[in-house]
């Protein structure tokens, strides 16, 4: 049924390159049913069984063999004491194994202890005997340990500590008890055990008695083992430290050092803090077991340490070796001692050798599952089975808080099991730091903390359960005797709050806490005591026996764990463990802020050298200073900005000097300093971050001044940057860069930008004055001050750009950082195309404000040469990055620049009237055309940025257009002919034409209607006064005429779309008509005159389109008009012009009157005889012409335009039939 399998298993938790012995669920057979046991030697100092020396009948016991008491591997350390298997175990034992196999604890396992502690319990019902053992918990996990009070007392006697225990004892527990001493027989048995197991091993030969002088030998050891083995002292001295490494390399091959510091760089590569070296990892507690084993008894999963020599032989790989006296029957007590030993190991089967009076007389083999049956020693192993499951359900039921101390007492002789609370206790007494298990809790508390780390990176769910841990570990420990643990529990503390992303699924794997067993929170202890009940009501706090007043639980009578599921309890430590999960960023930057400066403060407290600082008040606020450099500007900002880049710069030179602080460099506090720093930066960066997006850029400035401060001690400290910590920097440098551009750009505000800058916490005035015990933080000061001149923020921006450009450009990091370095050259671009506009503005500003006007100032000339060097830094800045739609954006800004250039060169006349069109306007618009059309070529289609196109599209239209129109309204005739200006307005006017999007339903729409109509007017008008000034060649002419008429046609097209434009509608057909007319009065024939006034009469005709527009405006507007025919020459609400009104119905009026005189004459006179229609025709004429004069001049407008609308109406039908000949 046992078979052993031997592998090697280098990957296993604990020590690699260790004997594993692993074999599957073995069941032993019982009358009650079956007990399952799996038992895996997770380490091994024993090497491979070998076969035990069967001694001949008639063997002397009591003669010592040669070989005793020399070490021996077979027997691990056993082989140095007298004992074959040790009866007393170490104070901190299941410490030393929980530090090598930190992984299994926690969660993994139940229990870790010494195997005769696992024992001790699961014999309490059958034993008379005290069992005093301490309990702590850790997880799911607990930790059993012997705690001797004997031992304990007596070094009370000596140091004075524990008095308050030894009188609580007395007074409560015992008062007569008292250790009793072991009996020579006791010695002479332990003796003779030890002798026997060295036969054992050797080699088979005969006996060899030792010289007498081992009795001495003997005596001696029997002292030293049986001596006190409290530590008197629970602090590492640096003997220690070499015995403990010693030590360790003795047990342990070279292949676990390798695996020890395998651990430790992969908490460098995490970047947690690794406490101890190699000789300091266990504190002075060592594993001393020769075989570490996860043995599983039933559902209880325990780790177990053991020292029971195993040896080969017989059908059986292993089997254990017992001596009995042949006139002594086995007791049950040593039948469960054997069994569970055998259980434990994984021995299958048990050699018995019997002897009388150290005469060896037979050898009997027992199976492992026949033991429960012995003579005289039968037991049940379901009861064994239900003591243990009885016993660590009370224990997990009671042993509920993290972190402390409880003590298992049960006295001699009683039936009664109690269960004290000794921190609690202790902390009632007013004596801390008593307890010799604090430090070696606390440790465990954080190696596990540690190791969770690793994983918790990739499963957060572990959170929780670290922060926990790692709270406990800080509450247990003294800032002044353990600054080291305390600094590092609180950064690993600041590195569970992930600060670059938000909690993943709402933080729900967060909240899901740990398992069942999860781990007690630091805020709920307090409630842990009411709560910790079992529902069958068989253990819980009784007060009624003085003795059980400060027991956390009480078993009545040991027999009640016999009971199958007497102890069973439902009770679940809570899981809330939770991890403080939330959605606001800047709170989970105050919880990391937080846990660094306790850890600041714990490490400055440990740091002696403090006279060299000056004395500061914590409660007094470091001033965040802001300037106002309004008068000196830019200039004022040049000088410090130096500092700026050298210390944006990676640093060379490893730093060997004492820090300003005095610490060492490569000391722990210079190492947890720098994480800490860093890690106070990084939270700064992120509430600057998340401020920025609120807008609340006072409070960012604020927050990103202390970033930088952090970065800046970073670097006090530190001998080298790291290229992570540099692109850190980068970032910070970026984003202050970020925020002086916003604060430039929102000057309206400033008040409470202010005020949010100045405001300081508590937290962040103690964390300065932390900083400032390792540098004056003053390098990013100009970086990060708050002026009120947006000139000097938008230089400071752009110097901050400029700084995060170098460092990322570096060789540092230039092989890294290739998107990063995109992002900075886009907000590089970004803020000198802001420099540019803010320069440019300016300039619009000076020219503005020019009282006279007169030639362009220095001071305008300054303005544009900054704006113009700018626009061209930023243009190169996205070419670099093969931004095109920016790159068009700042060339459409140049653009702009010229235009702004040009209208500065309008030259005046002595009476300050226009001049002529300078050459110096069209240099300068004709620049700014060549920049459209740059951008027009950056952006190839309108495809690639829709908003952008139509952006330049529009400017470069315009821009033609208003070079035509100053062309033509102040051509230079004095520079040029008129023929010349003639072909240079209609290009400029065609090209503005061609970028007139007419097709394109966007908000521009009615503006490219508008302008195309306004410049089909324009055309028209200058070809009809070309026609009506030409002289000679009448070809020209008639292409003037036609040109003229087909404007004319376009323009009043045009404005007919629109419905907002009115007056330039009757201003564009009056003109049409005066153009008729003159057209009419070179004309010789009656029949021409007709036809050509009766076209004139028909676009007469459409002004009624016009005065309609004008007719419903004068009604929405009638309550604020007057009612005087003379309305004053104002704009209406809804934005018509009353006085261009007035003055186009004054041209009109008469217009229309000629028309009709003239027809009615030349209808009147002709020689034929008309036709009734044209009778009719004039008598539609002579009744308009009537009503025309007989209309009253002092009218209001909108009845004189109702007029002219009723009689355009009349003529309306009548103008589109045939006219007469």
């Amino acid at each position: 049924m046992f078979t052993e399998i031997i592998c090697n298993k280098p990957g296993a938790s604990g020590p690699s390159g260790l004997i594993t012995f692993e074999q599957n669920i073995s069941s032993i057979c019982t009358s009650n049913g079956e007990i399952k046991s799996r038992a895996i030697v997770k380490y091994s100092a024993a090497p491979p069984p070998a076969s035990y020396a069967l001694l001949q009948e008639k063997t002397d016991l009591k003669l010592p063999p040669a070989n005793w008491l020399r070490e021996n591997p077979q027997l691990g350390s056993a082989g140095t004491t007298i004992l074959g298997t040790s009866s007393k175990s170490k104070p901190f034992s299941s410490f030393g194994i929980a530090y090598d196999f930190i992984d299994c604890i926690g969660d993994d396992v139940d229990v870790v202890s010494d195997s005769e502690n696992i024992k001790k319990l699961m014999k309490i019902p059958y034993s008379k005997s005290h069992v005093s053992m301490a309990v702590h918990r850790v997880g799911r996990t607990l930790l059993l340990d012997e705690l001797d009070i004997q031992e304990l007392f007596m070094r009370s006697s000596q140091t004075g500590d524990w008095t308050w225990l030894k009188e609580f004892y007395q007074r409560l527990i015992d008062q007569k008890w008292q250790r009793k001493k072991k009996s020579k027989e006791h010695w002479y048995q332990k003796a003779i055990l030890s002798k026997f197991l060295y036969y054992s091993i050797n080699g088979g030969g005969a006996a060899e008695p030792a010289p007498d002088n081992r009795d001495e030998c003997e005596q001696e050891n029997e002292k030293d083992e049986f001596s006190s083995s409290w530590p008197t002292t629970f602090t590492s001295t640096s003997s220690d430290v070499e015995e403990s490494d010693a030590l360790k390399q003795e047990s342990v091959s070279a292949d676990s050092s390798f695996a020890l510091g395998q651990v430790t760089s992969v908490l460098k590569e995490q970047n947690l803090p690794t406490l101890f070296n190699e000789g300091e990892n266990s504190q002075g507690l060592r594993n001393d077991f020769v075989r570490n084993i996860m043995w599983t008894f039933e559902d209880i999963h325990m780790l177990v340490g053991s020292n029971m020599p195993i040896f080969g032989g017989g059908r059986y790989p292993a089997v254990s070796l017992r001596l009995r006296d042949n006139n002594k029957p086995i007791n049950i007590l040593t039948g469960i001692d054997y069994w569970l030993d055998n259980l434990m190991c994984n021995v299958p089967e048990l050699v018995m050798c019997f002897h009388v009076n150290g005469i060896v007389q037979k050898y009997e083999m027992i199976k492992t599952e026949d033991i429960p049956h012995l003579e005289n020693s039968t037991f049940s192993t379901r009861v064994v089975k239900d003591i243990a499951q009885n016993v660590l359900s009370f224990l997990k039921s009671n042993c509920t808080k993290e972190g402390h101390t409880y003590w298992l007492f049960k006295a001699s002789g009683s039936d009664i099991v109690k269960l004290y609370d000794l921190t609690t206790l202790c902390e009632e007494e007013e004596e801390k730091c008593q307890n010799p298990f604090t430090l070696p809790v606390a440790v465990l508390l954080y190696k596990v903390a540690s190791n969770l780390m690793l994983t918790a990176r990739q499963n957060r769910k572990h959170y929780g359960t670290v922060r926990t841990l790692l709270l406990n570990c800080v509450k247990l420990l003294d800032q002044e005797r353990h600054p080291q643990i305390i600094a590092s529990a609180h950064y690993m503390l600041s590195e569970l709050f992930q600060l670059d992303e938000p909690p993943e699924d709402g933080g729900e794997s967060l909240r899901a806490g740990g398992s069942e067993d999860s781990y007690s929170d630091e805020d709920r202890e307090e409630e842990d005591l009411s709560e910790d009940s079992d529902d069958s009501g068989s253990y819980t706090n009784c007060p009624s026996p003085q003795d059980d007043s400060k027991a956390v639980a009480v078993i009545r009578s040991v027999g009640e764990l016999s009971v199958p599921e007497k102890y069973k309890s439902t009770h679940l430590i809570r899981p809330s463990c939770a991890f403080p999960v939330s959605q606001d960023k800047e709170e989970r930057c105050r919880h990391v802020l937080s846990y660094v400066l306790k850890g600041l403060k714990a490490v400055d407290g440990s740091i002696k050298k403090e006279s060299d600082l000056p004395a500061a008040d914590p409660n007094t606020p470091i001033p965040l200073k802001y300037e106002d450099r309004s008068a000196t500007g830019a200039c004022a900002a040049e000088k410090g900005i130096s500092l700026l880049l050298e210390r944006a710069g990676p640093l060379q030179a490893d730093q060997k000097h004492p820090t300003r602080s005095g610490m060492i460099p490569g000391s722990w506090q210079h190492c947890m300093k720098m994480q800490l720093f860093l890690k106070a930066s990084k939270a700064y960066y992120v509430l600057s971050d998340a401020a920025t997006n609120l807008s609340k850029y006072g409070r960012a400035l604020r927050y990103i001044k202390l970033s930088l401060q952090c970065y800046d001690a970073y670097c006090s400290v530190s001998g080298t940057l790291h290229p992570q910590v540099l692109q850190f920097h980068s970032q910070c440098l970026s984003l202050c860069g970020d925020i002086q551009l916003m604060l430039a750009q929102n000057t309206s505000n400033r008040a409470a930008y202010l005020e949010e800058y100045s405001y300081q916490t508590k937290e962040d005035q103690e964390i300065l004055h932390s900083l400032h015990r390792e540098s004056s933080c003053q390098a990013f000061n100009m970086a990060t001050d708050l002026a009120m001149d947006p000139e000097c923020q938008l230089f400071v921006s752009s110097k901050c750009y400029e700084a995060a450009y170098e460092l990322l450009a570096s060789d540092a990091l230039k092989d890294h950082t290739s998107d990063q370095l995109a992002q900075v050259l886009k907000r590089l671009g970004n803020i000198r195309n802001e420099m540019g506009v803010y320069y440019m503005n300016q300039a619009a500003a000076m020219q503005t404000e020019k009282e006279v006007k007169k030639s362009v100032s220095v001071a305008e000339q300054e303005m544009w040469k900054k704006s113009f060097a700018f626009f061209e830094k930023g243009m190169k800045d996205f070419e670099a990055i093969e931004d095109s739609t920016n790159t068009a954006l700042l060339l459409c800004n140049t653009g702009r620049l010229m235009r702004i250039c040009a209208q500065a060169h309008c030259a005046f006349t002595a009476d300050q009237s226009r001049a002529e069109f300078s050459p110096e306007e069209a240099l300068y618009y004709n620049k700014a055309i060549d920049y459209y059309l740059r951008a027009m070529k950056s952006l190839a289609c309108r495809e690639s940025h829709p908003a952008v196109w139509d952006s330049v599209n529009w400017e470069l239209s315009t821009t033609y257009f208003t070079l035509a129109t100053l062309l033509q309204d102040y051509a230079p005739l004095s520079r040029k002919a008129q023929e010349q200006i003639e072909r240079e307005v209609t290009e400029a006017m065609m090209k503005s034409l061609k970028y007139c999007d007419l097709q394109t339903e966007s908000a521009r729409q009615p503006l490219y209607q508008y302008r195309a109509a306004t410049i089909h007017h324009r055309l028209a008008s200058m070809y009809h006064s070309c026609f009506r000034n030409q002289v000679g060649d009448e070809h020209l002419r008639k292409q003037h005429r036609s040109l003229a008429e087909l404007h004319y046609s376009k323009a009043v097209s045009l404005f007919l779309s629109l419905k907002d434009a009115p007056c330039e509608l009757l201003r564009t057909l009056l003109e049409w008509v005066a153009f008729a007319e003159f057209t009419m009065a070179s004309q010789s024939s009656s029949t021409a005159k007709v036809k050509s006034l009766t076209g004139a009469l028909e676009i007469m005709t459409d002004t009624r389109y016009a005065f309609q527009l004008i007719h419903k405006e004068l009604l929405e507007d009638e309550p604020d008009s007057s009612d005087s025919a003379e309305p004053p020459a104002t704009s209406l609400t809804s934005g018509l012009n009353l006085q261009e009104v007035m003055k186009l119905t004054g041209i009109f009026e008469p217009s229309f009157s000629f028309l009709l005189l003239q027809l009615i004459k030349l209808m009147t006179t002709m020689k034929r005889k008309p036709s009734k229609k044209d009778e009719e025709l004039l008598k539609t004429y002579k009744n308009v012409y009537s009503k025309l004069l007989r209309a009253e001049k002092s009218t209001p407008l909108i009845s004189r335009v109702q007029l002219y609308m009723e009689l355009l109406q009349q003529l309306a039908p009548q103008t589109g039939s045939d006219n007469t000949d």
